[in-house]
């Protein structure tokens, strides 16, 4: 493995980002074993001025002002005329007021966002679709004071991707990376490049067999320029259908893929959708949303270990309902002491997810159930970590009960929570 000691950092409006990902204060070590207070900052609506189903992880400003996106809305104030709904970007500030900064419009700026954003040091904000744009394949954009900038459209042509979803990271000349869930030469996806100008360069096509197929999660990137990642299938050897528990590889700037791991299901985890992040030891860190040694009918999912040898150490195996979480869809937030916080999809006392901490011990502590009604349900996205050891967070469910949001009645419009120690 590369040396990821060398990773690049920088300074975002007032927060560090690993390669234009922000991890808020990744290297804070915040006080695990206090009692925790849970605060809804802000309930969804769906209507003609709002949004609903927020999967990305939010990011931060100086001022403490949280953005993110949602996969739908805006529309309209009744459910039944407001399909499709494309997404947007919002403000939410400390006050807890919202704000609409774009509306998805699905051809040709894009729709559904359901990947992280990044901040420059201008304070534009970046990020991808995994629909919408020229071809309905998704796009990168930019978000400037002066309106939304489509800076490349997915073809799902060879040589191109095909449905983001997961954001960008961005060096230090402006150059853009991401991976997409299919395109590519063989249509199980790709990891991409797209300068300053928009040219796209794709810098590997997987092939659906043992270098892995369908990435779901972010990059993270070294400063000599390796890109690290995982994908949700693939691993074996098969024929055009990708099969498989999935791998973590490495991408080089020269566009040779490495697979660090190949998952095998059980006992060491399953079917990655989130990105990765790195210690000082060039350790990497991640989930599995299936797989492990707990219960549920594949596995409850895992947090687990890869080091620089290739070794994997399965960290934490989750049990699922009902003193536990299941399926953990989002990657990981590390302190300075070695502490991981997440969310699970699912399990928990109400099968709604839970928010938990995982000690270097290796002790599981559940901080949050939630309810699934107006304090929200199902979380898809990473943790924030503020400079006081608060946590920030979405779900994409619950919040304001009864509203459909582009689902069936049950599912709501999910809300922005604040879990402060």
């Amino acid at each position: 493995m590369q040396n990821l000691s060398a990773i690049h950092w920088r300074k975002v409006s007032g927060a560090l980002a690993l390669a234009g990902l922000v991890w808020g204060a990744a290297a804070i070590c915040a006080s695990p074993a206090q009692a925790q207070t849970y605060t809804v900052l802000y309930r969804f609506k769906g209507g003609a001025k709002d949004g609903a189903n927020p999967q990305a992880a939010l990011i931060m400003d100086a001022a403490g002002n949280l953005y993110g996106t949602t996969v739908f809305g805006p529309g309209c104030d009744t459910d039944t005329s407001c399909d499709p709904l494309p997404g947007m970007v919002f403000k939410l500030t400390t006050a807890g007021t919202e704000t609409l900064l774009h509306g998805f419009a699905g051809s040709p700026d894009g729709a559904s966002p359901y990947g992280n954003l990044i901040r420059d040091a201008s304070d534009n904000i970046y990020g991808a679709t995994s629909a919408g744009g020229t071809a309905n394949m998704g796009a990168i954009f930019k978000l400037a004071s002066t309106g939304e900038t489509v800076v490349h459209s997915f073809t799902g042509a060879p040589a191109d991707g095909a449905f983001p979803y997961a954001g960008v990271i961005e060096d230090s000349a402006g150059n853009l990376y991401g991976t997409t869930s299919a395109g590519g030469a063989s249509n199980n996806g790709a990891v991409f490049k797209v300068d300053a100008s928009g040219a796209e360069t794709l810098l590997y096509s997987f092939s659906g067999g043992l270098d892995g197929a369908v990435p779901y999660g972010g990059l993270i990137r070294t400063s000599n320029g390796n890109l690290y990642g995982t994908t949700s299938a693939g691993g074996v050897a098969t024929g055009s259908f990708p099969s498989g528990c999935g791998v973590v590889f490495m991408v080089t700037p020269a566009g040779t893929e490495h697979v660090l791991y190949r998952f095998t299901g059980s006992p060491d985890g399953a079917n990655p959708y989130a990105g990765l992040i790195a210690d000082s030891e060039d350790n990497l860190y991640g989930t599995t949303y299936n797989g492990g040694a707990g219960g549920c009918n594949n596995g409850c999912g895992t947090v687990f270990e890869l080091d620089k040898a290739g070794t994997e150490t399965v960290l934490y195996s989750f049990k699922g309902y009902p003193t536990d979480g299941a399926s953990p869809f989002a990657g990981l937030v590390r302190t300075s002491a070695g502490n991981f916080y997440g969310t699970t999809t699912y399990g928990g006392r109400s099968e709604s997810g839970t928010v938990f901490l995982l000690e270097t011990s290796g002790t599981e502590v559940v901080l949050y159930n939630f309810t699934g009604t107006t304090d929200g349900a199902v979380p898809r996205a990473r943790l924030f970590l503020d400079s006081a050891g608060n946590l920030y967070g979405t779900t994409y469910n619950g919040g304001n009960s009864g509203v459909a949001c582009g689902g069936s009645p049950p599912d709501s419009c999910g809300v922005v929570f604040k879990l402060t120690p």
